[in-house]
């Protein structure tokens, strides 16, 4: 058994003043795994004051110097990889590809923001004045249950490239990763002060970080729901917030694409990380005449995803994180046969053969419609609902009917045609013919999927004030 009884503040591994124990579980095979120590608002209150008493010191590093501990950091993080791996498959339930991916993906964000920042210039001229970027302050990053390393190490490294000292506060749910992607960090050797991480809850820790005068600024990935409420209590201290919030992503694929390549692809976009992904596309828009096209082709490919232990290589789709959110996403297929959607695979109750664990039968419903609750609200599982339209114009329509607009998906033969179909799409990102992350091109949402933007140059000035400089 596994104990985390410690915190990170001010460049150490320090004792909680929080005394609230919680237990993580193993979603493969429900059983504890390790015990936490949870923090308090006092312990939070800590960790604050350590950032913000680096903060004048940090913020004037130069940018060389910035540069070098991200390439530390680097280093530190990859040098953590297999392990980082192994505890995201055992405690988030990751299948095996995926879990090797965040984990590679979790050192190179490091890199991308050195990549980032050596070609950024802090001072230029607009008009007769000179603008100077400085450091926003002392930064909060919240960090979601579904992707505990990657965003961490995402945030992280543009906080840093910008001159800004952080405190993270990672999902308790994924203690165990947050736990060695902080010892990995500490190995980089900042100063202290600068990297601060509080495990504990959202209301507690997540409470005092948005209400507290010291931060200046909070990144927050998660729930539209969690979203608004942080950037409620923000606005008392006009903190600077972007929000990466909740999706219903669509995927259209236009009558010209070839469906035998389109409609597998579609199914990866809808089911990665287990579809525990705010950009998974859960809504399939296709022609009303391929439909029954579709539905053939959907059988035979969710038919060979293997559904099961994680650490199998050829699992696609492993457990849900938790029993709580297992029963969200039974709840939700419930709700899609009461709605009168036709079932084409999948359906309640656990997978044959997985009396333990909390395991989901991949699931698609066709015939949905655009007002129906599975075709509205973000399930956060391997479900997919598929939808039909007559023409172009109606695809786009009902992709846009939504009230989220994170991201989407267009598959096309014609690729001018389906960059003219994605320039229509109301979200912050649209891959075409395509699955491939691009770490460089800002990442956020319209809509309720939020605001702001991560990554590449907009991540990096997400971090940044500008200060005109008139008269010199």
């Amino acid at each position: 058994m596994r104990r985390i009884e410690q915190l990170y503040i001010n460049g150490g591994f320090v004792r909680p003043h929080g005394t609230e124990v919680a237990e993580l579980i193993n979603p493969t095979t429900e059983a504890v795994i390790a015990t936490l120590i949870l923090a308090d608002a006092e312990d939070t209150r800590r960790a604050i004051a350590a950032a913000n008493a680096a903060l004048p010191s940090f913020a004037k590093s130069t940018k060389e110097e910035r540069i070098a501990m991200l390439k530390r950091l680097n280093e530190a993080v990859l040098a953590r990889t297999d392990k980082l791996r192994d505890i995201t498959v055992e405690e988030y339930g990751g299948p095996l590809s995926r879990a090797t991916w965040i984990a590679q993906y979790s050192s190179q964000a490091f890199l991308d923001a050195a990549e980032t920042l050596e070609s950024y210039d802090f001072v230029r001229r607009m008009g007769r004045s000179s603008v100077v970027m400085e450091p926003v302050g002392v930064s909060a990053l919240i960090i979601p249950w579904n992707s505990v390393a990657g965003t961490i190490c995402s945030k992280l490294s543009m906080a840093i490239a910008a001159g800004c000292t952080v405190v993270i506060k990672p999902s308790e749910l994924g203690a165990l990763q947050a736990q060695v992607v902080t010892e990995a960090l500490h190995d980089a050797g900042l100063p202290p002060g600068v990297l601060n991480v509080v495990n504990g809850r959202g209301d507690v820790v997540g409470g005092e970080l948005a209400a507290n005068p010291d931060v200046a600024r909070i990144s927050f990935t998660g729930s539209t729901a969690i979203g608004k409420v942080i950037l409620r209590t923000a606005t008392e201290t006009m903190k600077r917030v972007s929000l990466s919030l909740s999706g219903k992503s669509p995927t259209i694929i236009l009558d010209d694409a070839n469906f035998a390549e389109a409609v597998p692809m579609a199914l990866n976009a809808a089911f990665m990380n287990n579809g525990q992904a705010c950009i998974a596309g859960t809504r399939l828009f296709v022609p009303e005449k391929r439909l029954q096209e579709v539905i053939e082709l959907v059988k035979k490919a969710v038919g060979k995803m293997k559904v099961g232990d994680p650490h199998d290589k050829e699992t696609v789709i492993g457990p849900m994180a938790n029993s709580r959110h297992l029963a969200r996403v039974q709840g939700y297929i419930s709700i899609g046969l009461k709605e009168g959607a036709t079932l084409v695979t999948g359906g309640e109750g656990r997978p044959e053969g997985l009396e333990r664990g909390y395991f989901v039968k991949p699931t698609v419903f066709a015939n949905v419609r655009n007002e129906m609750i599975i075709a509205r609200e973000e399930i956060f599982g391997p479900v997919l609902s598929i939808l039909t339209y007559r023409d172009e114009e109606e695809a786009i329509s009902m992709a846009n009917a939504s009230d989220y607009g994170l991201h989407a998906y267009v598959f096309s033969s014609n690729v001018p045609r389906a960059n003219a179909v994605a320039a229509r799409l109301e979200a912050g990102r649209v891959m075409v013919n395509t699955l491939q992350n691009d770490a460089l091109a800002p990442f956020g949402g319209y809509k309720q999927s939020g605001f702001g933007r991560e990554f590449g140059l907009m991540g990096l000035e997400s971090f940044l004030e500008p200060k005109a400089i008139i008269g010199n």
